[in-house]
């Protein structure tokens, strides 16, 4: 549920990246209290984090790159097996 409504806010936020990205620092604080209240687990918490750095992290062409790949919405993207560790 939260990868979609990350997804979701960042698509409506397609060409505006400096407002997609101040979105996702509101939701990234809503998914911190649900894992600190222990509703979102540790593995989840993990993905949306590595996914919110990078979108934080990306000038206007890395905020469309990211939003128009596929796998980067994906379970598991990011992650050690994911990245062949």
């Amino acid at each position: 549920m939260w990868i979609q409504d990350l997804r979701e806010i960042c698509e409506r936020h397609y060409d505006s990246r400096a407002s997609g990205q101040e979105l996702v620092l509101e939701i990234r604080t809503e998914w911190r209290s649900t894992h600190s209240q222990g509703e979102v687990d540790a593995a989840l918490l993990d993905g949306l984090e590595r996914r919110a750095n990078r979108l934080l992290m990306s000038d206007d062409e890395g905020w469309v790159e990211c939003l128009d790949d596929e796998d980067f919405w994906k379970p598991g993207w990011g992650s050690k097996s994911d990245l062949g560790d």
